[in-house]
């Protein structure tokens, strides 16, 4: 499957974003779906992960409560809604997808369990 993120951008303290991540493929729905970020210099680490229909959901405790992971599988699309965004969500957004159902069944946050990775979405948030 090949992921395609878009949505970033600039946005001020307590602004909001959204991004999307489209797949190509008649599969999407047999995937889990996650959203990393790596900001410069730091590692790059789990922000959200959705199961197949969206059922289960899973976030950093960074995020939670400000951010939204959503899919739509008829569009082969996943989301972010980023709300009461802060500086240091300033980062580079990947979309991933997680093949294998055991890990989706825990909503993975391990970066090797993820197989297909997109070009990633720069988000810039000024203070």
């Amino acid at each position: 499957v090949q992921l395609q993120a878009s949505g970033g951008g600039l946005v001020q303290t307590g602004g909001s974003l959204r991004l999307s991540c489209a797949a190509s493929g008649r599969t999407f729905s047999s995937y889990g779906m996650a959203w990393f970020r790596q900001a410069p210099g730091k590692e790059r680490e789990f922000v959200a992960a959705i199961s197949w229909s969206g059922g289960m959901l899973n976030y950093a405790d960074s995020v939670k409560g400000r951010f939204t992971i959503s899919r739509d599988n008829a569009k082969n699309t996943v989301y972010l809604q980023m709300d009461s965004l802060r500086p240091e969500d300033t980062a580079v957004y990947y979309c991933a997808a997680d093949r294998d159902p055991h890990t989706i069944m825990v909503l993975t946050t391990r970066i090797d369990d993820y197989d297909y990775w997109g070009q990633g979405t720069q988000v810039t948030v000024s203070s």
